[in-house]
């Protein structure tokens, strides 16, 4: 057996970024000695309120105080660890980054947010992270003493296509910090997730920050993680807290041999 023990941690992001870092390196810390997982997987911006009008002053670069911090704490607690994203500030531009830490505290890769969050659902939410944010170009599989770990963030997962791409880079299971809100989040944030594991029968991971609702944007929470059948292993409600789940990566291998999708497309036709 492929075994892997998988830690998210949901938790609530205030106005202050430094202490927002303290905060994750503190529940990070709890979380391994409660759990001693392999892998920890922060929320999407997790050092900044999830407002444009916060990202620019939040942003910091890749030699920055929160990188530097994220990468001695992976490697003084030995741990893998996708650190949610936060703000990239790379010369003129802002990026939402996702950064890959190994057990050396190494920068595997990073994962810039390819698809932009711009919507508008009249009367419910507008949002549009592409007056502040520009998109990232890059599908992201990261090699991991683990496996091949493919990266998305939060809007990423409505387009299959991407999902698709990372399945024949041959990532066995994907991680999506996400913070999806109370209209998209009720009606698609469940369905989305089972919906990409069963489509490319992986492991899928998806890690929200916990609701509050005297932040100025309230995110749905729900952490979870699903498997490649489509079933929910693990899920949190929306508050503050651990999504600790043990998986087996030999599950994927069963399944797809069970339900061979990829032998019987019709390359001939799509």
């Amino acid at each position: 057996m492929k075994k892997l023990k998988l830690l998210g941690v949901q938790m609530t992001v205030g106005m202050d970024k430094e202490e927002n870092l303290q905060k994750a390196l503190q529940r990070m810390k709890e979380g391994i000695n409660e759990y001693h997982p392999d892998l920890i997987v922060l929320p999407e911006m997790f050092n900044t309120p999830y407002h444009n009008s916060y990202f620019a002053d939040f942003s910091e670069p890749e030699d920055g105080p929160a990188v530097k911090e994220l990468r001695m704490f992976a490697k003084m607690n030995q741990i893998l660890l996708i650190a949610g994203s936060i703000p990239e500030r790379s010369r003129s531009k802002i990026y939402n980054t996702s950064y890959i830490f190994d057990q050396f505290g190494k920068i595997l890769g990073k994962h810039r947010k390819v698809h932009l969050f711009d919507i508008d659902i009249p009367g419910q939410i507008t949002f549009r992270e592409s007056e502040v944010l520009t998109r990232g170009d890059n599908i992201t599989v990261i090699n991991t003493s683990f496996g091949k770990i493919g990266v998305a963030i939060c809007y990423d997962v409505r387009f299959p296509e991407l999902f698709i791409e990372m399945d024949k880079q041959g990532a066995e299971i994907i991680i999506v910090p996400g913070a999806f809100n109370l209209t998209t989040g009720p009606a698609h944030w469940k369905l989305l997730m089972r919906s990409r594991a069963l489509d490319n029968q992986a492991f899928i991971m998806a890690v929200s920050p916990a609701r509050d609702l005297q932040a100025p944007y309230h995110a749905y929470g729900h952490s979870m993680v699903v498997d490649p059948w489509g079933t929910t292993l693990k899920e949190l409600d929306e508050k503050e807290g651990f999504l600790y789940c043990e998986i087996d990566l030999e599950e994927r291998l069963r399944i797809r041999q069970e339900l061979p999708v990829r032998k019987n497309r019709r390359k001939d036709l799509y």
